[in-house]
């Protein structure tokens, strides 16, 4: 068994991009090696900002003999087909051939011995094929080449079993030949080095600045960073996403503290962490009680002989700047009270079918109102100011320098404003949630603005018939949503979705159908209510069991009546019930079929001929009318053990009543028995949907 080591050394690849490449190229690698018969032990892939690697261990010397059972044409076939048989297998006569019958015919068979190549051969091909196969984000042609790849491709180390492979990739008329030698830190040891295995590589690299281990240089980022806080008596804001960007932009980190001026202190902290973190990589620190401290983190490429001081001053000269910016526009931005902004969102269109964000608004205020009327104890006039509000910082200077603050910055102007605090935070609000871990608002102001914005985006795009299709959902509709379920669900509020869909939608400048839409719409939620739920461990057949029985969008009431029935089910009575439910369908769904008719109706009672017909026939009558009244109650745990109570009674017609008997009168009247058994159970779960 032997080592390959493969190595592309590039110019800096984006540190996004670092982690999928290196996987690719094992997964390529290694499907290479399985298509070529070479086994291996393990593959493991690393990356730096400029190269990608890849060790494989266990790898056999030589591909494995094998034996190849081909069959040719008929033996009887033109002699031109049996030549270019023969020719194709290496034959010359039929007579090596062996005769077969087979149920079509008498055919040639031949055992072909195909001898194992060396591996050291084999792979030049797989690695340059996984090479050209690699697929990226964004690419690039360099030179005279049409070859497209992430970056330039300065060198190619590929060694098996301590020897150089031979071959090159070929780029068009220019090529990079397989190698021994690659280099260190583009500037702490660019000098070339020749290695034999990959143990050799990795220390030579350590000892030319580069930690070729990702996991290890996010590691040891985190643990410098923690060490160099702790010492100022501060901790650093917890960044897991910033760590491992920032591991993808250094081959040798060092840690660097810098100071921010005082003066920018008093720009709200989000505008400072977004200032600092997005587009300088820097990290911010804290406290004890986490309040922002005037200090940053830089993580270095770079060891130097003043242990970074030029580094860091450098770096707050950078941070001076962007901060300057920054301070302008809070400074300026609250010259203008947010409300005059409004007039402004005139001019900026939504999407070209759905009209302006100041259309949007105007709906947006139409369909808080009808909330408002369906939840008690919310203010109107706070939800109103705020969804005139919640948009109006998309116009300014700090937004349209950092997106990223969108809503936030709109409650520090409604603050400076003087609006009340509900309202702030309400624009700060409205978009969330914006995933499964985002906060959700749980203040009624909030949940109103944030639902108004999300059913009318919806509504909106449903109308002119952009609707999510497989994976496409370029208008994040899917999040949306989930984000209106959270809202709904994590309030525990009672909003019948099916008229505020109506009512979106027919507010929309989209001439639609608006009944069939808002079916549609309610069918979309259904399947991201399974999404949602499945999370929880709820299983999505009993979402569809009670969204089959129609007419249900109060999605609290819904999922009361799901947790009704998954206990119900999960009992031993609910278990036996759900199968003579299926017992009683499926007879039911045979006769029915065969007799081209439904047998509905309540059954003739002179017609009961055994104790069991007509205890079960009492049953069912006593369960409809206990369910129904514990329905209108909405008390679904009482309905379930409703449906419960019904198990002793089926269970002694099934085994003392023949259900098919030989007197048509009787036969009917025992199957509307069963459909009795159907449709009593169906008040409170279509039972046909639950699996198993």
């Amino acid at each position: 068994m032997a080592e390959l080591l493969f190595e592309i050394l590039s110019q800096e690849i984006p540190a996004r991009m670092q982690r999928r490449a290196s996987d690719d190229l094992r997964i390529l690698v290694a499907e290479g090696l399985k298509k070529a018969g070479l086994a291996f032990d393990k593959a493991h892939a690393f990356s730096t900002p400029r190269r990608l690697a890849l060790v494989v261990d266990g790898l056999a010397k030589k591909q494995p003999d094998v034996c190849e059972e081909r069959r040719g044409p008929r033996a009887d076939a033109p002699d031109k087909a049996i030549k270019g048989f023969l020719s194709s297998v290496g034959l010359n006569s039929i007579d090596e051939c062996e005769q077969r019958e087979t149920d079509k015919g008498t055919f040639l068979f031949v055992v072909v011995e195909k001898k194992g190549v060396p591996t050291i051969d084999v792979l030049p091909s797989i690695l340059i094929d996984a090479v050209e196969k690699m697929s990226w984000p964004k690419s690039m042609r360099w030179g005279h080449n049409g070859f497209r790849w992430v970056r330039p491709i300065h060198s190619i180390l590929a060694i098996f079993n301590g020897d150089v492979l031979k071959g090159a990739l070929n780029i068009k008329g220019e090529q990079i030949p397989f190698g021994r030698t690659t280099v260190g830190h583009r500037f702490l040891a660019p000098e070339t080095f020749s290695v034999a295995s990959f143990s050799d590589y990795q220390n030579q690299l350590r000892r030319a600045s580069v930690i070729l281990d990702p996991d290890e240089r996010q590691a040891l980022i985190e643990k410098d960073l923690s060490a160099l806080a702790t010492k100022e008596d501060l901790s650093i804001k917890d960044d897991p996403l910033l760590v491992a960007e920032v591991a993808g932009l250094v081959e040798w980190p060092e840690i660097l503290l810098g100071e921010i001026d005082e003066a920018f202190m008093d720009v709200p902290a989000e505008v400072l962490i977004t200032s600092i973190r997005t587009h300088l990589k820097y990290f911010v620190l804290e406290d004890h009680s986490g309040k922002l401290v005037p200090r940053f983190a830089v993580v270095s490429n770079m060891a130097t002989e003043d242990n970074g001081k030029a580094i860091v001053i450098g770096n707050e000269r950078v941070l001076r700047a962007r901060l300057a910016d920054a301070k302008f526009f809070w400074d300026q931005d609250r010259k203008n009270p947010l409300s005059s902004w409004t007039p402004m969102l005139a001019d900026i269109t939504f999407h070209e079918k759905l009209g302006t964000l100041d259309a949007k608004i105007d709906r947006m205020q139409a369909l808080a109102t009808e909330l408002c009327i369906v939840l008690e104890g919310v203010c109107r006039d706070r939800v109103l100011s705020a969804v005139r509000l919640c948009k109006a910082d998309l116009v300014s200077g700090m937004v349209a320098e950092l997106p990223e603050l969108q809503g936030i910055m709109g409650r520090y102007y409604a603050l400076h404003d003087g609006e009340h605090p509900d309202v702030a935070d309400a624009i700060a609000d409205h978009y969330s949630p914006q995933g499964p871990k985002d906060r959700c608002p749980s203040a009624l102001v909030s949940v109103v603005v944030a639902l108004a914005d999300k059913i009318d985006t919806l509504a909106g795009f449903w109308a002119i018939g952009e609707k999510p299709t497989g994976s496409k959902d370029p208008y994040a509709l899917r999040r949306a949503a989930l984000g209106v379920i959270r809202l709904i669900v994590e309030n525990d509020l009672r909003i019948p979705l099916g008229p505020i869909f109506k009512f979106a939608l027919d507010a929309q400048p989209a001439k639609n159908d608006s009944g069939q839409a808002t079916e549609s719409l309610l069918g979309f939620f259904s399947d991201r209510l399974k999404v949602h739920l499945r999370e929880r461990g709820v299983r999505h057949d009993l979402i569809s069991a009670v969204f089959a029985l129609g007419g249900e969008d109060d999605l609290v009431r819904l999922l009361m009546r799901v947790d009704a029935l998954s206990a119900f089910l999960d009992s031993e009575d609910g278990a036996n019930l759900l199968t003579a439910y299926s017992r009683a369908a499926n007879i039911l769904r045979i006769e029915e079929d065969k007799d081209d008719t439904r047998f509905n109706g309540e059954p003739d009672q002179s017609q009961l001929e055994q104790p069991e017909e007509s205890e079960l026939a009492s049953a069912l009558k006593q369960a409809a009318v206990n369910a129904k009244s514990a329905l209108e109650k909405e008390d679904y745990k009482s309905a379930m053990q409703t449906m419960a109570a019904l198990r002793g009674p089926v269970d002694g017609f099934f085994e003392k009543v023949t259900v098919n008997a030989e007197e048509p009168a009787l036969r009917v009247n025992r199957l509307k028995l069963l459909s009795g058994i159907r449709e009593t159970m169906r008040t409170v779960a279509d039972f046909n949907q639950i699996e198993g």
